[in-house]
């Protein structure tokens, strides 16, 4: 799936910058056509001759090379390119692409750059666990580009823990599975909801719950990438898109996502309730914040719309309506029980009895129930590949 791509491989300066040479082998191995630049830092890793006689071309470091007056334009290098792999990225390069400082030729190139920017980090254990480096990848993430998660072992420093920039061969696959996604949702229109709803119960106070909104926006992603017309309802959270092909409408409450959903659903093919709306509001809202008393406040609840349920009531032969539940004791019979009351295709099912399950977590670990009572369980995974299981469902039901 590589063959005659173009990649640029930025390698940044820490230890595992060794890795680069197998991995720049492995890029011209499978077909591509690989430029690396390197960091000045990056030089006292690996040298630039042993890339350079691997990739077969010069080393790229500065923006003018005085030997031969060549300019090296960050401009046509971001054109050129299919894809920028930066491995290893540090914590110091993460921090000046999250925040635009174009101090060396590899930021330069990556703000130029108009292809898919993939980052395999590498620092150790607290570095990788610290806020700020957090923060630098949610933004870099926020942005459109892939993360591949670092692994679990033992570090430079000599702790174990996780930190360990990604194997090559494991970059490698990686960027197959990525450039061998097909666009078999082109021309298709999904609804998808995510995240929590905030149910205000005065100018201060609301009630909600922890959804992250992680998993929906994965699945907008996915399908986005696969050519699909994505339409995100969202609920309050962190998460940010910036795939073009999804359009991402914001909401706070239930009743605001039914109405946004309502209203946009007879124009899909597909639509998936992964949001993690309020069954309850309060009957009255308080247009003034409610002073703490001495004594207990009673608030009286009413039960939301079920949005699932409602579209459910309108669904069309060609349309596929996909819905989620998370549960906490007899999980798959309750799940069953939604498929027919709300006149799904098929169940994602969640419990919050699997460790890494559920909300706010990166991972997931899902069941899949059919309309005709087929149960799938899958592993722990990442919520990206959770969300490609899901994907991969839905298509079966063309």
């Amino acid at each position: 799936m590589l063959q005659n791509k173009n990649i640029i491989l930025g390698v940044s300066g820490g230890i595992a910058a060794y890795k680069a040479a197998n991995l720049t082998r492995l890029l011209v191995k499978n077909g591509a056509h690989v430029k690396i630049i390197m960091t000045p830092m990056a030089k006292e890793f690996i040298t630039p001759l042993t890339l350079a006689t691997l990739s077969k071309n010069p080393i790229l470091v500065d923006f003018y090379n005085p030997e031969n007056g060549d300019w090296n334009s960050h401009v046509d290098l971001g054109l050129w390119a299919d894809a920028y792999v930066i491995a290893p990225a540090t914590a110091n390069s993460m921090g000046k692409m999250a925040n635009a400082i174009a101090d060396n030729l590899l930021i330069t190139t990556y703000l130029s750059a108009r292809c898919p920017v993939f980052l395999a980090p590498t620092m150790d254990l607290d570095m990788y666990k610290h806020p700020a480096n957090t923060k630098n990848m949610e933004t870099l993430q926020s942005y459109g580009n892939f993360i591949i998660e670092p692994e679990s072992g033992e570090l430079a420093s000599g702790l174990i823990g996780k930190g360990r920039m990604a194997e090559p061969e494991t970059i490698v696959e990686y960027l197959e599975n990525f450039f061998s996604q097909k666009q078999d949702f082109k021309n298709k229109k999904v609804l998808i909801t995510a995240g929590p709803t905030h149910e205000g119960i005065d100018p201060v106070r609301f009630i909600g719950n922890r959804s992250s909104g992680k998993m929906g926006y994965a699945l907008a992603e996915n399908l986005a990438n696969r050519g699909a017309e994505v339409t995100l309802v969202s609920g309050p959270t962190s998460m940010n898109i910036s795939n073009l092909n999804v359009k991402l409408i914001q909401v706070n409450s239930a009743e605001e996502m039914y109405l946004a959903c309502a209203k946009c659903f007879p124009e899909q093919d597909i639509a998936i309730m992964a949001a993690a709306v309020a069954d309850y509001t309060p009957k009255e809202y308080l247009d003034k914040k409610v002073k703490k008393k001495t004594h207990n406040l009673v608030l009286e609840l009413v039960a939301t719309k079920d949005i699932a349920s409602e579209l459910g009531k309108i669904k069309k032969a060609h349309q596929k309506l996909i819905g989620f539940a998370l549960e906490t004791n007899n999980e798959e019979e309750n799940a069953k029980l939604k498929i027919t009351k709300k006149n799904l295709d098929f169940i994602v099912l969640n419990s919050l009895q699997d460790k890494g399950a559920g909300f706010q977590t990166d991972t997931n670990k899902i069941t899949i129930i059919t309309r005709k009572g087929d149960i799938k369980p899958f592993e722990l995974k990442s919520k990206q590949d959770v969300a490609a299981d899901i994907v991969n469902e839905i298509k079966n039901l063309f």
